[in-house]
């Protein structure tokens, strides 16, 4: 047991960290569980919506760092062959919205060229050295 009020202070914040860590392990594979259990059924609106949920656990496994982002990839890789393979199309991850093209053109066509400056002269003292 740590006697030094720091190290019991750590002790105290990693337990935490621990149980908030394992929370967030156990929903990420209870929503896989889920997933593969819907396959089973074959019900392509449930396959689709319990892919949805374990691709979002995921996520937020990651995000909290429970999980290496790699692990992650190689996890929502497997979901959607799994899916392929029942013949259903694979349900995407939100999309993160783009700016239109047409805004950034626009701006760049009304920008006027910076005009050249003229070098500096050179003054009497500065000749005289």
């Amino acid at each position: 047991m740590p006697i030094i009020k720091s190290a019991k202070k750590r002790v105290r914040v990693s337990a935490k960290a621990a149980a908030r860590n394992a929370k967030t392990k156990r929903t990420m594979r209870e929503a896989v569980k889920a997933f593969t259990a819907a396959l089973t059924t074959g019900k392509a609106d449930k396959i689709k919506e319990t892919q949805a949920k374990a691709v979002s656990a995921i996520d937020i496994a990651t995000k909290k760092n429970v999980i290496h982002k790699n692990k992650a990839a190689r996890k929502k890789s497997q979901l959607s062959v799994a899916v392929k393979k029942a013949a259903l199309k694979p349900a995407k991850a939100k999309a993160v919205a783009k700016k239109p093209a047409k805004a950034t053109a626009k701006k760049a066509a009304t920008k006027k060229p910076v005009a050249k400056k003229a070098p500096a002269k050179k003054t009497a003292a500065k000749k005289a050295k």
